[in-house]
Order: structure tokens, then C-alpha cells, then sequence
């Protein structure tokens, strides 16, 4: 069984650098959850010379828009989205410091040399398990573009969030090589 990795949030370049695709990992903090109507706000607001409603800084994003949430719960059900949505957005997001973004399917060859560049990884999460992922959220707070709905920003605390390194600050794509050749490759250096 492969050992799971525990991240706490804000990352550090310390904890990028000892990610790898294939890695499977637990993080435990804040992370914001944002998608494409989010996005585009925000870098809106960066060439207007506006503040971002959050410091990006060692911070991780969540491509989700989540369900309102059922009596008793912090949150409904909160499944990623397409990342590829987020492509024309995120590079300039790195610019500012962002760390970490987590969705699901492959990211552009733009948004993974600009992850080489600045030094930040992406994250898969498990599509079709949002009710079991909604659990690992303890809290919520929307910070911004509350007239979004389900696309706000929203301030999430988490503790063990499930997800697997997709593309590495190396660049090295999971899409791309694949599970099986990459744990071969693996095996091969023990």
C-alpha cells in the first residue's frame, strides 16, 4: 500500500518540491474553492490593480461549486470540477504566489510550464465521491462574489482531504505517463 503524504496548508516550497505524480496525499487547513466566474474576477481584479479577496500566497485553490448544505452539515456535497476551465486564469494566480489547485482531468501545457516556473503543483480529486469529500470539510465561509452562488469563493477548512499529485512542479503529468508506467518507474528505483 502506498504511504499517503500529509500536507498542511499554507504550502510551503519545501513541501512542492517533495511531491511527485502518483503521490497520494492528506491535507489538512485552508483551502479556497473557486471556479471560472471566481477566476475571472480575480484576475479582473489584478489588472485593475485591485486586491484579491484572499492572499494567494502558499495557497491552495479547489475547482468546486458546492451544494447548499443539508441541516447539520458545514457544506453540501463539494466534487471538483474540469480544471481545463481554469487554464486561461491560473497562471497568472502562480504569478501572485498560488501553490496548489485541485480538480480534476489535464491541465494545458501553458498552466503546467507556468507550475514549473513558479514552483506549484496540481492536485486530482476524486470524481463522483463529492458526498464523501463534502466530510473532510469542517467549515465554510464565503469571502467573496457572494452573487455567484455556488461559484463564490468560499474559505474551507479541511482535515484529511484526499487527492493525488497529477502534475508535479516538474512538470512530470500523470495524464501523461500514466498510473501503471509511473509505478513501474518507481519500483524500478528501490
Amino acid at each position: 500500500m502506498p504511504m499517503i503524504k500529509e500536507l498542511t496548508t499554507p504550502l510551503s516550497n519545501d513541501q512542492i518540491k517533495d511531491l511527485k505524480a502518483g503521490d497520494q496525499v492528506s491535507i489538512t487547513g485552508v483551502i479556497y474553492s473557486a471556479r471560472d466566474a471566481a477566476h475571472k474576477n480575480m484576475v479582473d481584479a489584478l489588472k485593475e490593480n485591485k486586491q484579491l479577496p484572499f492572499d494567494v500566497e502558499g495557497q491552495i485553490i479547489y475547482f468546486a461549486g458546492p451544494t447548499p448544505a443539508k441541516p447539520g452539515r458545514v457544506i453540501g456535497s463539494c466534487g471538483p470540477t474540469t480544471s481545463g476551465r481554469m487554464d486561461a486564469y491560473s497562471p497568472e494566480l502562480m504569478e501572485q504566489g498560488l501553490k496548489g489547485m485541485i480538480g480534476k482531468g489535464p491541465r494545458s501545457k501553458a498552466v503546467i510550464e507556468s507550475m514549473k516556473k513558479n514552483g506549484a503543483v496540481y492536485f486530482a480529486a476524486i470524481g463522483g465521491a463529492a458526498a464523501l469529500i463534502a466530510d473532510t470539510i469542517k467549515k465554510v465561509d464565503i469571502v467573496a462574489y457572494e452573487d455567484l452562488g455556488p461559484e463564490a469563493i468560499r474559505r474551507m477548512e479541511v482535515v484529511d482531504y484526499p487527492c493525488i499529485v497529477a502534475v508535479d512542479s516538474e512538470g512530470n503529468d500523470l495524464y501523461e505517463i500514466g498510473v501503471e508506467k509511473y509505478r513501474v518507474a518507481e519500483i524500478k528505483d528501490i
